[in-house]
């Protein structure tokens, strides 16, 4: 068998989540059976049972292009290069929207079955329209043809199964569930401190991490806002790069400054961090936070519990599938808007709630442990690559 992944992100271009799910899950397949990868980039890679190819975003046909539209139109033209060179796969899998017009054309020129993965559904993140534009229109579009179309549907959790069967128009007998795993070799506790003292953390106080891209959907600002709530002992550190626009960066900037006037225990590490990095962050953290108001799966969450760490995170999406309330974490419960942009109805409490949370599971020491324990633990029975790998591969044989 052979399969083909259209994606967006592939290293060493990996931003979020849905990139490291396309990574590792490749890694897997291509023990099983032929993986090709055509993404954005310009990688170049061939061994065995997985070969690699970029294909450049950048073109100067869209210099003069709004700067709302010129991403969407440099995307679809790149999903056209993807197709330029002959299908020989048995299956096409495209990951988010991005990929998805590639799988569109494979199906219709090339006769190809295609499985899509639901990282995240665009009918979900309105407030993408503040970074594409009328773009946003177009992916929106193009998510809807190719679910709608699509010989099966990988949905990251339960509830993004429902989510995907209210908004679009599929037979429920063709959408699968299931979840994003992790490396548990790679993915586990570090005693190393390097990065620690890079950022100036200090390794006898407890601290609070965030890991994620500036987004409204992550729900940092939420985070940031709770910081006044937050133990004034307990250091706050936010490894947030890459926002969405730049008024969201100016927001972020912003509002970190003003928590600053009050207190210098809050580090920001404004960029994305490699993951040896970021296991060492996870490592020795006191809490993980993850504040989402939209969060299908939510992967950070099981990168900070295989590292041994308690998390503390919204109630929303595919986060109540993956950190048990009491068990592993804390819940926070998300009163939301019942139309877009989906915001918290009461921020302030919302942060409050957070800032509680976090303040609990750092002060009860021994809540602290079993709740780190018992996340490992999870993430060894429920989260494991090669397992998934195997149901991916089942679900191929399945539409071939």
């Amino acid at each position: 068998m052979k399969v083909l992944f259209y994606t967006r992100e592939f290293p060493p271009y990996v931003y979020g989540g849905a990139g490291v799910h396309v990574e590792y899950l490749a890694d897997e397949l291509a023990k099983l059976m032929q993986v090709e990868v055509r993404c954005f980039g310009d990688q170049d890679e061939k061994n065995q049972t997985l070969s690699v190819e970029g294909f450049s975003f950048e073109n100067p046909l869209f210099n003069n292009t709004d700067s709302k539209l010129k991403a969407v139109l440099q995307t679809l033209n790149t999903c056209i290069h993807m197709n330029a060179t002959t299908v020989d796969a048995d299956v096409v899998h495209c990951h988010t929207w991005y990929a998805q017009f590639a799988g569109i054309i494979a199906k219709l020129c090339y006769g190809t079955p295609l499985v899509i993965t639901t990282h995240s559904l665009e009918p979900l993140r309105p407030w993408k329209r503040e970074q594409l534009g009328r773009g946003y229109d177009a992916s929106s579009w193009v998510e809807k043809t190719a679910i709608e179309m699509a010989d099966a549907i990988i949905a990251v959790s339960q509830e993004t199964k429902v989510d995907v069967l209210k908004h679009f128009n599929v037979d429920q007998e063709k959408v699968k569930v299931i979840y994003n795993g992790i490396n548990l070799k790679q993915y586990k506790p570090t005693s190393k401190t390097t990065v620690l003292e890079t950022y100036k953390i200090d390794k006898t106080k407890p601290y609070v991490l965030f890991v994620g891209r500036i987004t409204r959907q992550k729900g940092i600002i939420h985070l940031v806002n709770a910081i006044k709530y937050i133990n004034p002992e307990t250091q706050i550190v936010l490894c947030a790069g890459a926002p969405d626009t730049k008024e969201i960066g100016k927001e972020m900037e912003d509002a970190v400054s003003e928590v600053k006037k009050t207190r210098d225990n809050v580090i920001w590490i404004d960029k994305m961090l490699e993951k040896e990095q970021i296991i060492q962050l996870y490592s020795h953290a006191n809490v993980f936070c993850c504040p989402s108001i939209y969060e299908p799966f939510g992967i950070i969450n099981i990168e900070a519990m295989a590292c041994h760490t308690a998390v503390v995170a919204s109630a929303v999406g595919g986060i109540k599938e993956v950190v048990v309330d009491g068990e592993t974490g804390i819940l926070i419960p998300l009163e939301q808007q019942k139309t877009a942009p989906f915001e918290p109805v009461n921020p302030d409490t919302f942060s409050r709630d957070l800032a509680n949370g976090i303040n609990k599971v750092i002060s009860d020491k021994s809540l602290n442990e079993t709740m780190a324990r018992n996340g490992r633990k999870r993430v060894e029975d429920y989260f494991d690559w090669e397992a998934i790998a195997k149901q991916v591969e089942t679900l191929y044989k399945s539409v071939i």
